[in-house]
Formats: structure tokens, sequence, C-alpha cells
């Protein structure tokens, strides 16, 4: 039987071009999500499964991950961060990550998702399949690329000419060291090659998660939804100050931020210090600068 994991590496490089402007701000993974910075929830859920040393990789806007996390540690766990000066991509960063990683195992993490799957049961699987690496799955969703037989991953968006797929990849998966020297050293490289390698050799294993929560925040639509699961957090922060005759639904309020007389807040999000003026009316928007909001405004990021 393989060693438990103890270590995840966390990808957090990606520019989050489909949330802009709000990346033009903070790294993706660092928006707020229940005002808190997104990645500090899967950091939480990791230490729960039995994580207990991360690495994450940067690229766009590093200085606010130093902000974010000046002690370089998360509720003592370590956090080493590896800067990309050029986007290595999915592959090349997990190379570039080989001195960190130390012969260990380890668990690997999109860091712009929000989930309640059961990671520890995924570690479980991976440690008693014998396998190269495991790979999290669900059976809905809309990327649904990956075939399986049984217990193990057969064709990747039919790749391999096998099959078009039935599940979604989780954006979650587990490792042994042995699967860094199936990727190319020094280059900007997929890991998909390497996953279409393990594919062949009958390497990848499947571990199934139709439970709880999975939420993919990579476009202005599913961060807005995410603020609906409620049992992630709550909407209205005690710092926020809102008036009383202000009318505020389904909406996410940070701590700083204030709502006027008289306004109507309707299935936004307000980040920390956002000014919501007296009689403004949003639906559906998030307020994410210093400029206060005024007037009648629908589905627009302020």
């Amino acid at each position: 039987m393989k060693a438990p994991i103890k270590k995840a590496f966390l990808l957090g490089a990606g520019l989050g071009t489909r949330l802009r402007p709000l990346t033009d701000i903070l790294p993706k993974p660092l928006i707020p999500v229940f005002h808190r910075p997104l990645i500090e929830h899967l950091l939480d859920h990791c230490l729960a499964s039995g994580i207990e040393e991360f690495a994450i990789n940067t690229h766009h806007l590093p200085g606010k991950w130093e902000e974010a996390f000046p002690d370089g540690a998360y509720r003592g766990a370590p956090l080493t961060f590896f800067h990309e000066p050029v986007l290595l991509e999915t592959g090349g960063g997990l190379r570039n990550i080989e001195s960190w990683i130390e012969a260990e195992p380890f668990l690997v993490c999109n860091g712009d998702i929000l989930t309640t799957l059961e990671i520890d049961r995924l570690i479980d699987t991976h440690v008693r399949s014998g396998r190269t690496a495991t790979m999290g799955l669900r059976s809905t969703g809309h990327e649904p690329h990956i075939a399986i037989e049984g217990e193990r991953i057969v064709d990747i968006k039919n790749m391999l000419g096998i099959a078009p797929g039935t599940h979604q990849f989780a954006c979650v998966y587990c490792a042994q060291p042995e699967l860094l020297q199936r990727i190319p050293p020094a280059e900007k490289i997929s890991i998909i090659p390497t996953f279409l390698d393990l594919i062949r050799d009958g390497e990848m294993g499947a571990s199934f998660h139709d439970e709880g929560i999975w939420l993919d925040l990579g476009t202005r639509e599913s961060y807005l939804d995410a603020h609906h699961h409620g049992e992630l957090g709550e909407l209205r922060h005690p710092e926020a100050h809102i008036d009383p005759t202000a009318m505020v639904e389904a909406s996410a309020v940070g701590p700083g931020a204030s709502i006027g007389a008289d306004a109507t807040i309707l299935s936004s999000v307000l980040w920390p210090g956002a000014k919501i003026e007296e009689g403004a009316q949003l639906t559906n928007c998030i307020v994410y600068s210093s400029t206060p909001a005024t007037g009648a405004q629908h589905n627009v990021d302020l």
C-alpha cells in the first residue's frame, strides 16, 4: 500500500481572463467568496482531509499572494510559492515543483474551485489502488470528457479514439512522484500528454465524487451563483453597514461595505469596502471598486 498523502499543489497561476475586471485587481484564487479569499476555502478543505503542507504556483499579480499570506503559512500549514515569470501550464508547473515534492505522493487541485467533495476518500482510493495517479470525477457537469471502464480511466476527450467520455474531471487528482518523470523538464506543457501516457499504461485510476458541492468559479455567473450556497458561509458580514430602509436579498455584503437608505440590492456581491449610494438599485452586480455605486445597475461589475 502506498504512503498517505500529506502534500498538496494548488494551481494559482492562471490569468482568470473570463473574470476580468475582477482579476485585474486580484488573482482569481484570491477573489473574495463569502468575504475571504476563494483559495482559503480549498485550504481548509484540504487541511480537514489530512494535508499538512502546500505549494502554490503564481504568475499574475504575485505581490497579492504575499499580502494575503505574509507569513508563508495558513493556519500553521507551510505555504511555498513558486513564481512563474512565464506560465508553464499544468504540466510544466508541476515539474517545476519537483524539489518541493521530495519523492512523496501528492494531491493536485485547481485553485479556483469551491467544493465539499470528499478529498480524504479520493486519497484513500488512490492509496489503495496501486496506480500512479487517480483522478476525481463527477457524473454530472458541462464537460463530460472522461471515459471510464470500472475504476480505470481509458480516454480523455476521445483523444485515444476509445470513447468520448461520460464523466467530468473535478479538477482534483492524486499522484505518485514518478509521475513527474513523465513530464519534460523546463518546458511549458499541459499535463494532458502525461495523463494520456498513464492511460495507455493502465496507470490512471478513477474515484467517483457526486457528493457535496463542486463549483468552478471561472465566470462571473458562476461566481455570483456560488453565493447562493448559504451553507458555505454567511452572506452579510457583521462589519457591513446596511441602512435599515435598504432591501438586500440573496446578496453577499463584505466587511466595511455600506448600503445607503432605500437602496435595493438583489443577487449581487459587494466586496469589502464597497459603497452603495442612497436609492441605488443593483441586480446581479459585483461591486469591487471603491467608487460609490449609484442609480439602477443590472449585470455589471462596478
